[in-house]
């Protein structure tokens, strides 16, 4: 609201559509009309005005619209009439939704560039905070009770601020002011029992430089205008960066991925993600819990996902093995010619180690491990001392999965193992109290036990293989080409390091190609191999011809007539011989750094049917894993207190919190952080937790300097001391 001191004998042109204050040395007006008065006299406390002219100003937006009767617009680009006149047009025109204004499907970018210019450029020309200050000091005149009553709700302070007041002591401002900020954003995440993760988040740092952009007065919005206003508006943006990565499918196809969550409610879940080179969206969540076995159902569920996503661009669907897959995979298979049903190979790689971690002699080693990792993290001063001989490092690691945890922490525990053994005969660890606890006794044979590290070692040796497979598959790029490549290593590594011990290599053997030909061995996964111009063109690889069977199973799916396949036969011989552009210095020099599907589109031109059905298969990942740590999520989002609010609203906050989320993995993909482990220490793992409860003391004690936040494992530390149903956004 303007406020506009007038004078006498004066014609005063502003922008207002109606008067709203009036007193004896100023008129308050709102800010959307010119309006032309003359003001003639003053006249004890008030003035005398002589309205001249009330003229609509032009807005430039008309242009794209038509009025018609009252207050309704028609849009020229998609035809659609809007209530609320020219204003409601803009947001509309921007696409980006307020007050329930549908974006336009059919607005040009040009339009909605300027729009959306237009838009930001009245929200910036609003109240300065000097114009603020001038406001607050003539709202103290007497004349103007209200405008003061109001300044007043405003500024009066909040309980928190009540309790714990701003630091206000002598110093450098802007030294003061930043520790302030600070000391508020601690009390925030404080008092709403927000997970110091949180503060690792991209979004976070960005909403603390635009506030501090800001200035003095900004107020955050309200928790109404979140609820709607921006949940609407920031889903918008989310389902416009959806369209763009739609436009690539034609060419490189996308994979439909079902990941399920299931809990001791008798809760079932699946998540439909879609899949392709430039990045990974979630596309809905279903709430299956009451027909979670009625084959029947799935499969309707599965034919409509196909059918919002075009069954000519889907390629490949993963599915867990929660769902019943044997029947969908069988209507899916019947249905559609052209789309393959898969396994996934993250979860099949964690089975095999799953099952490493059974045999006697392994599991032994774990629980030996185990023994000094619980005695050394359950003693602050032990787990003080232990940080100092490792220089900070966590001797354990906690993985995505229970059996990936056991090989890492094995993996860290023999890297650690010269500064073990120091540190348990240091005389700093004799004059501690610890040291005469019975477990102490148990930790120092097991250290001084060559069979235990030779123990460590093998299973450090034999894991490893699979681990490198999980991070292959685990990052979500696609691997699909690599799997079976990956998978044929991992099995020559056994055999190398047992050649001279069969029965061990055997027990490993059979276990993994008991899990490769039940569950993860594919005809997709034995074609993409045999397209991966790095395995064809490698002279070591044996096994190209053993997978030359299932290659021509999948050319006859993807390409089901004779027409299709008239010059298949050439091509393929194009390829396998390296001829034509297959052979050039650039193809050649290419064939190991450059994703294979990109040097398909890059050097396949000779060959194009074969080209566009390489590119398809082997721009496909073959595993969930790399989204199934945002489980803790859905948990909490879908506690009995969410589903309480409206399900629209439940169904926005899903889709946009997993698209965030998906979207900070992907820009995180080529950093150096390893994908199956957290950052934190699981302080409720079996490497951690007592078997007996531990006392109160007890337990506080595991903590030690941990304490102060930068090693507490705030994920779990959050999910003992707060209850599922806690709310996690306030709505």
């Amino acid at each position: 609201m303007a406020q506009i001191h007038l004078r006498p004998d004066t014609t005063h042109r502003c922008q207002s559509p109606k008067l709203i204050g009036l007193g004896p040395k100023n008129l308050i007006f709102s800010n959307e009309m010119r309006l032309y008065l003359k003001i003639s006299e003053w006249r004890s406390g008030s003035v005398g005005i002589s309205f001249i002219s009330m003229v609509r100003e032009k807005d430039v937006c008309w242009e794209y619209a038509e009025k018609l009767d009252g207050n309704k617009v028609r849009c020229k680009f998609c035809l659609r009439v809007l209530n609320g006149g020219i204003s409601r047009l803009k947001h509309h025109l921007s696409r980006l939704p307020s007050k329930g204004v549908n974006p336009c499907s059919k607005v040009r970018d040009d339009v909605t560039d300027r729009v959306r210019a237009i838009i930001s450029s009245k929200e910036d020309g609003k109240e300065t905070s000097s114009a603020k200050k001038q406001r607050v000091a003539e709202a103290k005149s007497p004349g103007n009770y209200s405008a003061i009553k109001a300044l007043m709700s405003v500024e009066t302070p909040s309980p928190i601020a009540k309790i714990f007041p701003p630091i206000t002591h002598m110093g450098p401002s802007s030294s003061n002011d930043g520790e302030n900020a600070e000391r508020s954003i601690a009390l925030f995440f404080f008092e709403n029992k927000l997970d110091f993760s949180v503060a690792r988040s991209s979004s976070y740092q960005l909403m603390i430089e635009a506030v501090s952009k800001c200035g003095h007065g900004f107020r955050g919005p309200s928790a109404e205008i979140l609820k709607t206003t921006w949940l609407e508006r920031i889903k918008s943006e989310v389902s416009l960066q959806s369209k763009d990565i739609e436009k690539e499918w034609a060419t490189t196809g996308c994979t439909i991925i079902a990941d399920t969550w299931t809990d001791n409610k008798s809760r079932a879940l699946i998540n439909f993600l879609v899949s392709s080179p430039s990045r990974t969206f979630f596309h809905k969540s279903v709430d299956a819990s009451s027909y979670f076995k009625n084959t029947k159902y799935l499969a309707d569920l599965f034919d409509s996902v196909i059918q919002d996503l075009g069954p000519d661009n889907v390629v490949q669907i993963i599915m867990d093995s929660t769902l019943n897959y044997t029947g969908v995979a069988s209507h899916i298979v019947q249905n559609y010619g052209t789309v393959f049903v898969s396994p996934c190979a993250s979860q099949c790689l964690n089975l095999i180690l799953e099952d490493f971690c059974k045999i006697d002699w392994v599991n032994r080693c774990i629980l030996q491990a185990q023994t000094i990792s619980k005695f050394i993290y359950n003693n602050a001063s032990m787990l003080d001392l232990m940080k100092k001989s490792t220089g900070g490092q966590d001797l354990i690691r906690t993985g995505i999965t229970k059996s990936v945890s056991n090989f890492l922490s094995l993996q860290s525990m023999l890297k650690q193992r010269p500064r073990l053994k120091h540190m348990f005969g240091s005389s700093e660890y004799s004059t501690n109290s610890y040291s005469n606890k019975p477990q102490n006794i148990s930790c120092i044979a097991i250290l001084e036990d060559n069979d235990f590290w030779r123990a460590v070692e093998e299973c450090v040796a034999i894991s490893e293989p699979f681990l490198k497979g999980l991070r292959e598959v685990s990052g979500g790029k696609p691997a699909v080409g690599s799997i079976y490549e990956l998978m044929t290593k991992a099995k020559e590594s056994i055999r190398t390091y047992y050649i001279m011990d069969e029965s061990k290599c055997k027990a490993f053997l059979d276990i993994v190609d008991g899990r490769w030909r039940n569950q993860l061995h594919s005809p997709l996964h034995a074609a993409a191999a045999f397209l991966n111009p790095s395995i064809q063109y490698n002279p070591e690889i044996k096994f190209i011809g053993a997978i030359k069977e299932d290659f021509f199973k999948v050319l006859e799916k993807l390409l089901p007539t004779s027409d299709m396949r008239r010059d298949i036969t050439n091509q393929i011989l194009l390829f396998t011989r390296a001829t034509g552009m297959f052979g050039c210095n650039l193809a050649r020099e290419a064939r190991d750094t450059v994703p294979p599907g990109l040097w398909w589109e890059q050097f396949g031109d000779s060959a194009p049917v074969l080209q566009r059905v390489a590119i398809r298969i082997l721009s496909q990942v073959c595993s969930t894993s790399t989204f199934e740590r945002h489980w803790n999520t859905f948990q909490q989002i879908h506690s009995e207190k969410r589903n309480k609010i409206d399900k629209e609203t439940l169904n926005d906050l899903v889709y946009i919190n997993y698209n965030l989320k998906l979207a900070r993995q992907m820009k995180m993909k080529s950093s150096e952080a390893d994908p199956l482990q957290f950052d934190d220490i699981d302080m409720t793992s079996e490497w951690v937790e007592e078997t007996e409860n531990p006392s109160p003391t007890q337990w506080l004690d595991r903590f030690g300097s941990a304490l102060d936040g930068s090693d507490l494992n705030t994920r779990q530390f959050n999910a003992a001391i707060f209850g599922s149903s806690d709310t996690i956004f306030g709505l």
